[in-house]
C-alpha cells in the first residue's frame, strides 16, 4: 500500500522482460524468503511470534468452550491446530510461549490450564516445524524452478510464456502434493494459508444464535495486511487469466479487460476494510469508547482504492490532456494514502509516538531524559515508546526505511531515466513493498506482544483484587510476576 497503486500494461500480447507473467511468482517467492528473515529475527530477539499470532484464536476457543458452542469450538480448534501465522508458521515455538505464560499465573490451576492449552496447539510432529533456513531454502528452490521452467518451456520446447508460467505453478503444486516427509511442513503451511484465506471471507456473525459478530483475530488482521502488500500480485493474476483467455490474440482494449484485474487488486483492501467495520460494529454494541479507531482504519484502506480506480481509468483514456489530468490526480491520491498510512504505521500499528509531549525538542535535551526504574531513558525510548525489543537503533532504522518506502511511488518521476519500461518499474515497486512489509512485520508483532503482556498483567491484578480468599503464596507469586513484567517493559 506504500508504493503507487498504478496498474501495469495489459493490452497487447503481454510480451516483455518483466511482464505480469513473471512478476507475480517472483514477488511471491521473495515474500516467502523475507518471511524467513522475520522468523529468524523473532527467534533472535526472543519473540514467540506464533503464540502472539494465535493467542486470539486460543481465547476464542476457550470462550466458546465455556459457552458450550460446540460448532464454533470445532472451527476454532481447527484454526488452532493448523496454527496459521501469515504465510508460514513455526509451530514448535508455541510450546515455549504457552509454557512461559503458564509460569506467570497466580496459582497452580492457571499453570495447569496453560499447560493444557500448550498441548492443544502443539500436537504436531517436529518434522512439520517451520524455520528460517527452511523458508529461505524453499524460496531459493522456487526461484530456481521458475528460471528452469521458463527456459525449458520457451527455449527448449518452443512454447509460450503463458505456458511456462502455468508449467511452473503446476510443478509447484505437484511437488508439494507428493507425500514426502521432508516437505510435510510445506503442506502444513499451505493448508494454513488456504484456511486463513477462507476465514477472510467467512461471515463472522451468527444471527440465529447471537446478535454480536465474532471478533476478528489478530492472525487474520496480520494475514490481510500481508495481502494488501501483494495487491499488485492479484492484479497480475487477473492479467494472466485475461492473457490466457485471449491467447494467442492480443487482449482487446475494452473496459472489462482492465476492470476485472483492477477489482482483483482491490480485494485485499476491501477485505481489510470489512474487518475494520466488523470490529467497529462490535465496539458499538459494547459501547467501546475507542471504536472510532476501527472506522478511521477502514478509511485508511479506502484511500488505497482510489489510486487503483484512477489508474485503471487512465489506461483507457485516449487524449493526452485526460492522461495528464489523471496523473495529477494520482499524485494527490498517492500523497494522501502514503501520509495517512505512515502515520497509522507509527502510532497505531507500532504503538510509537503516542505521547505528543515527548515530541518537543526539549524532551531530548542532553541525549537522555527522565529515568525509569534504575535505567536512564534514551531520547529514542522517550519519543517512540519505553520498550523497544529490537533496540533503539534498529527501531529507528526500521521507521526511517518504512518512511522512505511509503513514498516509493515518487520513482515514477524518474521512471524513464531509471527503468527501461513501465513493467520493470512496477516490478521494482513490488519488491520494495515486499521489503517494507517484512520490516513492518517486526514492529507490528512486537507491539502486539507488548499489548498482550499488558492485558495479561491487568487480568492477573484484577483476579487478585476480586478474590480476597486467594492464598498468600499465590498473591505473592502474582505480585512478583507483575513486578517482573513491569520491569521488563522498560528494557531497551
Amino acid at each position: 500500500m506504500s508504493s503507487g497503486q498504478e496498474v501495469g500494461e495489459i493490452f497487447g500480447a503481454g510480451k516483455g522482460p518483466a511482464t505480469t507473467l513473471l512478476r507475480s511468482p517472483t514477488v511471491i517467492i521473495v515474500a516467502v524468503g523475507l518471511w524467513g528473515m522475520n522468523v529468524a529475527l523473532f527467534r533472535l530477539f526472543g519473540i514467540d511470534y506464533a503464540y502472539v499470532l494465535t493467542l486470539d484464536l486460543i481465547k476464542e476457543k476457550e470462550a466458546n468452550r465455556k459457552d458450550g458452542s460446540d460448532k464454533i469450538d470445532q472451527e476454532s480448534g481447527d484454526m488452532c491446530s493448523t496454527s496459521g501465522s501469515g504465510p508460514t508458521q513455526e509451530k514448535s515455538s508455541k510450546r515455549r510461549g504457552t509454557t512461559a505464560a503458564s509460569s506467570s499465573g497466580p496459582g497452580s490451576n492457571s499453570k495447569s490450564h496453560h499447560n493444557q492449552r500448550s498441548k492443544t496447539i502443539t500436537s504436531v510432529s517436529a518434522d512439520s516445524d517451520i524455520t528460517a533456513p527452511k523458508l529461505i531454502i524453499f524460496s531459493l528452490s522456487l526461484l530456481l524452478l521458475l528460471h528452469l521452467s521458463t527456459v525449458m518451456w520457451i527455449d527448449v520446447i518452443g512454447g509460450s510464456t503463458i505456458g511456462a508460467i502455468f508449467a511452473f505453478y503446476s510443478a509447484v503444486i505437484l511437488g508439494i502434493s507428493i507425500p514426502i516427509p521432508s516437505t510435510a511442513w510445506i503442506r502444513a503451511a499451505s493448508s494454513t494459508v488456504f484456511y486463513r484465506a477462507f476465514e477472510l471471507i467467512n461471515p463472522r456473525c451468527f444471527c440465529l444464535r447471537s446478535g454480536i459478530p465474532r471478533a476478528v483475530p489478530f492472525i487474520d488482521v496480520f494475514f490481510a495486511d500481508a495481502m494488501c502488500s501483494l495487491s499488485k500480485v492479484f492484479f497480475d493474476w487477473g492479467m494472466l487469466w485475461h492473457l490466457a483467455w485471449h491467447y494467442p490474440t492480443p487482449v482487446p482494449v475494452e473496459l472489462h479487460s482492465i476492470a476485472i484485474p483492477s477489482i482483483a487488486a482491490s480485494l485485499p483492501y476491501l477485505i481489510r476494510a470489512r474487518q475494520c467495520i466488523i470490529m467497529h460494529t462490535i465496539g458499538s454494541m459494547k459501547n467501546d469508547p475507542k471504536r472510532y479507531q476501527h472506522m478511521l482504519n477502514a478509511i485508511k484502506y479506502s484511500t488505497s482504492l482510489w489510486p487503483l480506480i484512477v489508474s485503471a481509468y487512465q489506461k483507457v483514456v485516449t487524449t493526452e490532456e485526460e492522461k495528464a489530468m489523471c496523473e495529477k490526480i494520482l499524485i494527490v491520491l498517492f500523497l494522501i494514502n502514503s501520509t495517512y498510512s505512515l502515520a497509522w504505521d507509527i502510532i497505531m500499528d507500532w504503538g510509537m509516538m503516542q505521547n505528543p509531549q515527548n515530541m518537543v525538542p526539549e524532551s531530548c535535551a542532553g541525549g537522555s531524559i527522565a529515568t525509569v526504574g534504575s535505567k536512564p531513558q534514551s531520547c529514542a525510548h522517550s519519543v517512540l515508546r519505553p520498550r523497544l525489543r529490537f533496540g533503539a537503533s534498529s527501531s529507528v532504522g526500521i521507521l526511517l526505511i518504512d518512511t522512505v518506502l511509503r513514498y516509493s511511488w515518487l520513482l515514477r518521476f524518474w521512471e524513464k531515466d531509471l527503468f527501461p519500461n513501465a513493467d520493470i518499474y512496477i516490478l521494482c515497486t513490488q519488491f520494495l513493498e515486499a521489503v517494507r512489509r517484512a520490516l513492518w512485520n517486526l514492529l507490528r508483532v512486537e507491539w502486539e506482544n507488548i499489548k498482550q503482556t499488558r492485558a495479561k498483567d491487568a487480568e492477573q491484578v484484577e483476579m487478585t483484587e476480586q478474590d480476597p480468599f486467594l492464598p498468600v503464596s499465590a498473591m505473592t507469586m502474582s505480585t512478583r510476576s507483575g513486578s517482573v513484567s513491569k520491569e521488563a517493559k522498560h528494557e531497551s
